[in-house]
């Protein structure tokens, strides 16, 4: 029997080595409103263009685009929000602050050309970046969606010289407005089902892997507007409780008193279930590609969505709205594209199971660029090989990736 996986095992694929002369810092950043973020600099001689990674919930210090990008001749810049690894508390804005103190970094340590690298969930982050960047600062986003300042036009914000966009996903609230559960019929009830809406009942369409499930158009109609209905629900709790909260504030401020203040400070925990249930997943005819059956998570999402792992399981009525609810975020690539003005390129992995096609087109089309270059290759949203013995979707888009660099900044 062979060992279990371990914790975030295959997500990220080796992809080769760093250069020798490879030099390696890691820095501790304070953000305009003074919280600390730390990001690691991986530079090559003669490098005067770096590339920058950055997720808005990930570690990406060992992200296999970094030896394949070394080796075409840039520096990496991986770089940390303040929620890496727990999203808690993410608020996307915040997000915004974290990333302009390495934009800041970058300028200063006299690189001549920043190039964004968004992949997955950091495709969104990049192009609410480069669109709040790129606004006169009286137009820039002063509240987040659960009402929290955010001082952005307080921030020094430079804007990049170029976006790549590497299987980029819609971002993290309308990810999940597609793959929410809706059947669920109590919110303190995991277990608890609407049957007529339930994607698992061979009733409405499923079939048991390895078959594809069949699912027809009527039921997928009712089983949006329900996916719609759900997150609606869940933005009234967190914005009801958000009110709470805000109504005990302002009683300590009259009262001084300890019993207001701590009614002021405990927080709602929402626990979100069933976060994994995706029709594309399981129907493959449904915006058909080269993805393989499952979800990111794996090949039983019926199993899955019962499980603890999935998008925006635990979250705060802030981190919700700002980050998870695809209504209520303002994080949403679509929303945010037109804003993204410098050259772009977009690399679409035609198996892709977090960014569908239909899914990339809208956002292809919404991209601001003049100068927009779009590409597509072989693999899966992580980089993988879609078949064994293959070249991986890395390797490929590194590829591309070289070639589009060349073009427009000097390489090492």
């Amino acid at each position: 029997m062979s060992a279990p996986a371990g914790l975030g095992q295959g997500r990220y694929l080796q992809a080769g080595e760093r250069p020798a002369p490879t030099v390696t810092s890691v820095h501790e950043l304070t953000t305009s409103d003074g919280a600390t973020v730390s990001g690691v600099l991986a530079t090559v001689p003669g490098a005067e263009t770096v590339v920058c990674l950055m997720h808005p919930r990930q570690d990406l210090t060992h992200h296999p685009m970094v030896p394949l990008l070394l080796q075409a001749g840039v520096a990496v810049w991986t770089q940390h929000t303040r929620s890496v690894n727990n999203d808690l508390n993410l608020i996307h804005e915040q997000a915004l602050l974290d990333m302009a103190a390495g934009q800041i970094f970058l300028r200063d340590k006299g690189f001549d050309h920043v190039v964004l690298l968004g992949h997955s969930g950091g495709g969104t982050l990049f192009a609410f970046y480069a669109e709040q960047a790129g606004l006169p600062v009286s137009d820039r986003i002063a509240l987040t969606p659960g009402g929290r300042p955010v001082k952005l036009a307080e921030a020094t914000m430079p804007e990049p010289d170029g976006v790549v966009f590497l299987a980029p996903h819609p971002g993290q609230g309308k990810l999940l407005l597609s793959c929410i559960d809706p059947s669920v019929a109590d919110e303190n009830d995991p277990l608890s089902v609407v049957p007529e809406l339930d994607p698992w009942n061979p009733a409405n369409g499923f079939v048991e892997p390895p078959g594809s499930s069949r699912y027809p158009a009527d039921f997928l109609r009712r089983y949006r507007a329900a996916q719609h209905d759900r997150v609606a629900r869940i933005d009234a709790v967190a914005r009801e409780a958000l009110a709470r909260t805000a109504e005990a504030r302002a009683a300590f401020r009259e009262s001084g008193a300890a019993a207001d203040r701590r009614r002021a400070l405990a927080p709602k925990i929402m626990t979100i279930f069933r976060t994994d249930a995706d029709p594309r997943t399981v129907d493959l005819s449904l915006d058909p590609s080269e993805r393989p059956y499952g979800s990111l998570f794996g090949k039983r999402p019926d199993l899955i969505d019962y499980g603890q792992v999935g998008f925006g399981r635990l979250t705060t009525p802030e981190a919700w709205l700002s980050t998870w609810s695809g209504l209520s975020s303002n994080a949403d690539f679509v929303r945010c594209a037109p804003g993204v003005t410098v050259p772009a390129l977009f690399l679409e992995l035609t198996g892709d199971q977090a960014a569908f096609p239909a899914d990339t087109r809208r956002m292809i089309d919404a991209l601001g660029a003049p100068d927009r270059t779009v590409a597509t290759v072989r693999g899966l949203h992580f980089g993988g090989a879609i078949a064994e013995g293959e070249p991986t979707g890395n390797q490929l888009a590194a590829q591309e990736i070289a070639g589009w660099l060349a073009d427009r900044f000097p390489l090492a």
